[in-house]
């Protein structure tokens, strides 16, 4: 199987990315399953029904988030549907919406996904750790094949998950910073792992928003509007190829296309 992951999608620019270059894609690496952080498809905070629809309809099979997945009032009501959308699974029981699912497409193995979001500098939440050794037991049950996005904004955080998840899970795959790391590797126990899928976006600025008002605030220390940006839109993310039967990782490699 042919997995992949594109990085946190961001505004317009990041959706027209998608649209435009996922069907290439797909075809060139031969993916069979395509999954897409999600959480800042909308004005580059949050996520409507509108902007999941159109990554959906563009190609992208499940959805993930993190901590800007509440940033817009209409994610009760995508939360509410069937969509293939996740929120973190270590958010506190009764909580809107899933913290994973089993994709099943007709002629592939199962695939759980598992979103997870760090506590390091982020919103207090329950510990991913606990949360994802309970969650990868439950999903194993189902199916060997498991990838997680681990929204996190430390290093240490998603390595060491990584570490601890080595052999139990297909992949790790870190978001939330927005710019793609350069550590992709297969760790011992046939775990894929990269410490961030950078973004799909526009990379003309600071992590996807125009740079002025990002150099005023550091500046001043003033609140600024931060505006998504628009120019050199690139679609970011890893391509990972995995045994069907044993769920083990045989590669991982970094991707970085530019939108016309």
């Amino acid at each position: 199987m042919r997995l992949l992951f594109i990085g946190d999608v961001v505004g317009q620019p990041g959706r027209r990315a998608v649209e435009q270059l996922l069907p290439l894609l797909r075809k060139s690496h031969s993916a069979d399953v395509v999954i897409a952080n999600g959480e800042n498809s909308a004005g580059g905070a949050g996520i409507t029904p509108g902007t999941a629809k159109e990554l959906l309809e563009a190609g992208v099979d499940v959805i993930t988030s993190g901590d800007h997945l509440w940033d817009q009032k209409e994610v009760i009501e995508l939360l509410a549907t069937d969509a293939p959308l996740i929120r973190p699974a270590n958010y506190p029981q009764g909580t809107p919406g899933q913290g994973s699912l089993v994709l099943r497409k007709q002629g592939l193995a199962p695939v759980g996904v598992l979103n997870l979001q760090g506590r390091t500098f982020m919103p207090a939440l329950e510990n991913p750790f606990s949360v994802a050794t309970v969650e990868v037991q439950r999903l194993r049950k189902e199916t060997p094949i498991i990838f997680v996005d681990m929204h996190a904004e430390a290093t240490s955080e998603k390595v060491a998950l990584a570490r601890m998840l080595d052999g139990t899970v297909s992949a790790v795959v870190g978001t939330h910073t927005h710019v793609q790391t350069a550590d992709e590797q297969i760790l011992p126990g046939g775990t894929a792992f990269l410490c961030d899928a950078g973004f799909t976006g526009p990379h003309d600025g600071v992590i996807g928003r125009t740079a002025e008002p990002v150099i005023r605030r550091f500046l001043s220390g003033m609140p600024q509007r931060f505006d998504v940006g628009k120019n050199d839109v690139k679609l970011q993310g890893a391509l990972i190829e995995i045994d069907d039967g044993t769920g083990r990782a045989m590669s991982i490699t970094r991707i970085s296309h530019t939108c016309v």
